[in-house]
């Protein structure tokens, strides 16, 4: 068996698709015991760099504005 990728060296949308790989075979409840910790444990710091992935991604996000006197400006975007 072959070594899993770094997750850091991932990008969001291959870390994403390899979380759900995992989730799929989780809840087949078809793994061994051992390969379903050892998956899950895979799927954490995956779930982690996403998550990180994606608050890197919203820092720099900027919401353009129109000012009264017609000049455009941009601030912070704001998420809910």
């Amino acid at each position: 068996m072959t070594e899993p990728i770094d997750v850091a060296s991932l990008s969001f949308e291959q870390a994403l698709a390899e979380l759900e790989k995992i989730v799929a075979e989780l809840e087949s409840g078809k793994a061994e015991l051992e390969r379903s910790v050892d998956v899950y444990r895979r799927g954490a710091q995956l779930k982690a760099h996403c998550e990180a992935k994606l608050k890197a991604a919203q820092l720099q996000v900027e919401k353009i504005i129109l000012g009264p006197a017609g000049a455009v400006t941009s601030e912070p975007a704001e998420f809910a």
